[in-house]
């Protein structure tokens, strides 16, 4: 006879979640993951397979968290002022202590070597994409612009984004602003 749960799944991976957020993917060892999701080795692989399908299930989790934001940004009307409050509104997305933890997706691409795992360098870059495509979205807005100008202004807005997630680890409030401000300065 199977043994019966005793845990949920959805809680379990928001724990390694954001373990992962803190951590990264290659520093969190699978003790780590035992003792943060309150389970043992066997349930962890029994649920996810593997280290690898815990870090693909708490991506899962990290999108559905973030799409709150992004939801946000795709119903806006207010185009570039929209895309800027999108980017203060991560800042406090982010915030663990007087700092923030990042961006999970940022933090692993800055950790994973081109050597990593296909299935988690594809999920990153689709997450990335369909940021971008929302940033694009929202761009079009602008009717007096063409889609290379569009195009350009995206790819800028998500390499500008992945900056301010990195620096919401070390950076304050005051630095943070004045970094959007700049980013939006022109546009």
């Amino acid at each position: 006879m199977a043994r019966k749960k005793e845990y949920l799944e959805e809680e379990v991976i928001v724990k390694a979640m954001n373990l992962f957020w803190r951590n990264g993917y290659e520093t969190t060892s699978m003790q780590m993951l035992e003792k943060e999701m309150g389970i043992n080795k066997f349930s962890i692989y029994s649920s996810f397979g593997n280290k690898k399908g815990v870090f693909l299930e708490s991506l899962k989790c990290y999108k559905q968290k973030l799409n709150k934001l992004i939801n946000q940004l795709k119903t806006s009307e207010n185009g570039i002022a929209g895309l800027k409050q999108y980017f203060y509104d991560f800042i406090e997305f982010t915030k663990e202590t007087e700092f923030g933890k990042g961006c999970l997706i940022t933090n692993t691409a800055n950790e994973i070597g081109e050597d990593a795992d296909e299935k988690i360098k594809d999920a990153l870059t689709k997450f990335t994409d369909d940021v971008k495509q929302v940033f694009i979205q929202i761009l079009k807005q602008d009717k007096t612009k063409d889609n290379a100008t569009i195009e350009q202004q995206a790819d800028f807005l998500i390499i500008s984004m992945f900056g301010l997630s990195s620096a919401t680890r070390i950076f304050n409030k005051i630095q943070l602003y004045n970094y959007i401000e700049n980013i939006f300065k022109n546009n």
